[in-house]
């Protein structure tokens, strides 16, 4: 399918590995002009190289962090107009609420919330202006279904669903869209790293946990990254201009809801 999105500029944030990666490079298939941006210059640009080997795109790199002040001001200093942003960070670590502090509160909002958000007040303009836009916010299945040790990201992402849901239907008539894909288990590095370290705590072995985990999934498998940004890709198309504030939940049947 021609997603219409061609010679489209797309910024994708935390995007030099994992479902980042993922939508970079489902967006460069679909003909668009991307920026990626992560911490790890040496992982960044090993991620550019493969996106444009698979590919063909354009890609440029953006070395920062995208949670800082000035990470932001880089990102859109290498795109100041895309047409596509995907919004996407790193959560704050599994903890006990009782454990946050005040500081470590306000991190994750700004992290989880503050970042996403002041990104989108400085393209939304020019994105109505063009009559063209779509925003995308890569939260978590623990949005509908909160998860004990991970309540400061489930608040924070759930806080900028709600902030953005009047938000996308002030814009929605100049074309533009902002929706969200809540994404459960997905083979990613993150959540190997999570599992080796829950496997750690509890004195199990990793293949016997993965594996323990997987079959918990009513698919009975993790999610493929490609699945992910497939997804992210078809949003962002000119098929999808009729969908906005809307929550994508991909978690191979997890949330076990009717609605």
């Amino acid at each position: 399918m021609d997603l219409g999105i061609k010679g489209r500029k797309a910024v994708v944030c935390a995007s030099s590995k994992g479902l980042g990666k993922a939508c970079a490079t489902a967006l460069a298939e679909a003909g668009c002009e991307v920026v990626i941006n992560g911490r790890d210059e040496r992982a960044l640009d090993a991620a550019a190289k493969e996106i444009v080997r698979e590919t063909g795109a354009k890609v440029t790199t953006v070395a920062a962090d995208v949670g800082s002040k000035d990470g932001r001001a880089a990102l859109l200093a290498a795109c100041p107009a895309p047409d596509i942003l995907v919004n996407n960070n790193a959560g704050p670590p599994f903890k006990n609420f009782r454990e946050l502090d005040h500081a470590a509160l306000v991190k994750g909002v700004e992290a989880n919330m503050i970042t996403p958000i002041e990104l989108i007040q400085a393209v939304i303009d020019g994105m109505v202006e063009r009559k063209f836009g779509r925003i995308i916010n890569i939260t978590s299945g623990s949005v509908k279904m909160p998860l004990a040790g991970l309540d400061l990201s489930s608040g924070a992402r759930a806080g900028l669903t709600a902030f953005l849901a009047g938000v996308a239907r002030e814009v929605a008539a100049s074309n533009v869209t902002i929706n969200h894909i809540l994404p459960g288990a997905f083979d990613t590095d993150r959540l190997r790293s999570n599992v080796k370290s829950a496997s750690d705590r509890q004195g199990i072995d990793f293949d016997k946990l993965w594996k323990q985990r997987a079959e918990g999934i009513p698919t009975k498998r993790y999610g493929n990254p490609e699945e992910f940004g497939k997804l992210c890709a078809f949003i962002a198309s000119t098929h999808a201009g009729y969908i906005t504030g809307q929550n994508f939940l991909i978690d191979g049947g997890m949330f076990q809801g009717a609605f």
